[in-house]
């Protein structure tokens, strides 16, 4: 079934579409986080996506996270940390030439179910670091800026 982007990208072609999404920073026992190399990219980011009718952005990246890294989150587990909407940091252009500025809020879990079996289509590779793999997806390094301010104030943050 197509995505409500590929029923979009079918009409408009390739211009910038604004899309708002959701990503996932997970963090295990071991303080380690849940990093994924792009198969688009081969940069390494955390789970993330679009939006589809109807979803919530809670919804948004439950599903999301669950497509990319075969894991499954509970809405109530996702924790919103920080919103990333910057047109210079998060408008991203795919190989393909289609342009998207995304709109993400972004979430922190500490748990989940199941085991960690990437999605192949979208991403190369999973796991958990202790250090952020390089190379990092730019829009990723700010994520993890703005979850190290939160942590420390308890302020959900803006950018």
């Amino acid at each position: 079934m197509d995505s409500y982007l590929s029923g979009l990208r079918r009409d408009v072609g390739s211009r910038l579409l604004l899309l708002p999404g959701a990503q996932v920073l997970a963090i295990d026992p071991d303080g380690r986080i849940l990093f994924q190399r792009s198969r688009d990219s081969g940069r390494w980011e955390l789970p993330a996506g679009g939006a589809e009718p109807g979803d919530s952005f809670r919804r948004t990246a439950a599903r999301e996270f669950t497509e990319e890294t075969g894991l499954a989150v509970a809405e109530d587990d996702l924790v919103p940390f920080a919103s990333l909407s910057r047109a210079d940091v998060h408008t991203l252009t795919y190989p393909n030439g289609d342009v998207v500025q995304c709109f993400a809020l972004c979430f922190e879990t500490r748990r989940w179910t199941g085991t960690l079996r990437p999605d192949e289509s979208e991403v190369v590779e999973a796991g958990f670091f202790a250090s952020p793999p390089a190379p990092l997806h730019p829009p990723t390094e700010v994520v993890l800026r703005l979850h190290a301010v939160y942590r420390e104030t308890g302020l959900f943050q803006a950018c």
